[in-house]
């Protein structure tokens, strides 16, 4: 790869103290523990949980006993990826019949990346209600590929105010890692690209926030 022809597109939203959070999550919080004034250097004291912003979650996140991140090899977290631009559907469930023309492309990809267009509404309680998510059926047609993970530019894969999470279950199962809070996917190209979206290397993780961002050559 030509690392002078490459063009990296940014699919994280910023985190901050104000940034929008999962209704019932507290936001994060930034303490200025250490000064330039009180003791000549800066540091931050950041306190956020792990599903914070644009964040990736691991089997265990809802599977008991399953795999937590720091249990996949890093290299799981990049590799050749496209999106699907599902804006044109007027409807919260896009079915099977929607994806299915995609199959030839899915079958190439290691990550699969949904384009809603759900983060124009960032920072507004719009971005809470109604967002599109996959049926059940057309969840399970996905998972039948060999996907590293599949991402969204909405706030779940599963819908608002859901207490049993089956779109996120169908995944997890099949080690399909979630990819959640994703934004710019309006600037990804029709042809495939290599996405990175390495979590923190914590242990036993449930999920982490992550830098998404999108190599194109």
């Amino acid at each position: 790869m030509d690392v002078e022809k490459m063009k990296i597109i940014d699919l994280s939203h910023t985190i901050s103290p104000e940034m929008p959070v999962y209704p019932g999550t507290e936001p994060p919080t930034f303490t200025a523990e250490c000064t330039l004034d009180n003791v000549g250097f800066v540091e931050k004291k950041i306190t956020l949980y792990s599903h914070t912003g644009t964040h990736i979650d691991a089997p265990a996140h809802i599977i008991h006993e399953a795999r937590t991140l720091d249990q996949f090899s890093a290299d799981h977290f990049m590799g050749k990826s496209s999106v699907l631009d599902m804006t044109s559907i007027q409807r919260p469930t896009v079915d099977i019949h929607h994806i299915e023309p995609y199959q030839d492309l899915i079958a190439k990809s290691e990550f699969l990346l949904l384009y809603t267009g759900w983060s124009r509404w960032w920072g507004t309680d719009a971005y809470y209600q109604g967002y599109p998510v996959l049926s059940p059926e057309a969840a399970r047609w996905i998972a039948g590929f060999e996907l590293r993970g599949l991402g969204v530019d909405t706030i779940s894969v599963d819908p608002a105010g859901a207490t049993a999470f089956t779109i996120h279950e169908i995944f997890l199962h099949c080690n399909i890692l979630v990819i959640e809070n994703l934004t710019n996917l309006q600037a990804l190209p029709n042809t495939d690209f290599i996405l990175s979206c390495f979590p923190l290397n914590i242990e036993d993780a449930d999920g982490s926030p992550i830098r998404a961002v999108a190599i194109i050559e």
